[in-house]
């Protein structure tokens, strides 16, 4: 009798879920809608990454600019992060132009300052340090060394890299793949840096 209740059970789910996307989207709120794949019986959905922007009622030309960019910028990180990983987190991004470049905090907020930060890859990046990366207590145990200690996201870079690699920390950040710096995006860069973080959470970050 379990057995014949559990499509229903996760087909109710998929309806309520959608509806409240649906619900969520609208004047003021932007929003990524979580890609994820059909889930077979006894499995449980994975976590997915959420975001709303915080706008301004009356916004003049600049935040709308603004606004356009960071919108395209997240919808295609969460996107990203959505589909390599199962990690969840919810996150409220805002446009503050007093922010000089772009930053983001463990409570789950990322701020966009400056027009060339508003870009996939500053938005992964930052995705990072809302998860853990350069904020989390697991980063200072695990990574206060210079080096990446944790099992599973080391052999991750092994297998990219070769025997020989290693992930650097330093500064709240990692390297490779940390995607520190625009001209280290690539698409495979982009996903080994969503891995990387995955495995760093399965580590203790």
């Amino acid at each position: 009798m379990s057995a014949q209740r559990a499509p229903m059970a996760w087909r109710n789910k998929a309806v309520v879920a959608a509806l409240t996307a649906a619900v969520l989207v609208g004047p003021g709120i932007a929003q990524a809608t979580p890609q994820t794949a059909p889930a077979s019986q006894g499995r449980v959905a994975a976590a997915s990454i959420t975001w709303t922007l915080e706008r301004a009622s009356n916004p003049t030309a600049d935040q709308r600019t603004a606004y356009d960019l960071i919108t395209k910028a997240m919808n295609a990180a969460v996107a990203r992060y959505n589909n390599v990983s199962d990690l969840g987190k919810t996150i409220t991004v805002r446009y503050d132009p007093g922010v000089p470049t772009a930053d983001g905090n463990i409570n789950g907020t990322i701020r966009f300052g400056n027009r060339s930060y508003m870009t996939e890859r500053t938005a992964l990046h930052e995705i990072a340090h809302t998860i853990g990366v350069g904020t989390s207590s697991g980063w200072s145990r695990l990574g206060g060394s210079g080096t990446w200690t944790g099992a599973q996201a080391t052999a991750l870079v092994k297998q990219f890299d070769g025997s020989g690699a290693k992930l650097s920390t330093g500064g709240g950040h990692f390297w490779p793949y940390g995607l520190n710096y625009e001209n280290e995006f690539s698409t495979t860069a982009a996903d080994r840096h969503v891995q990387i973080v995955a495995a760093m959470v399965r580590d203790g970050l």
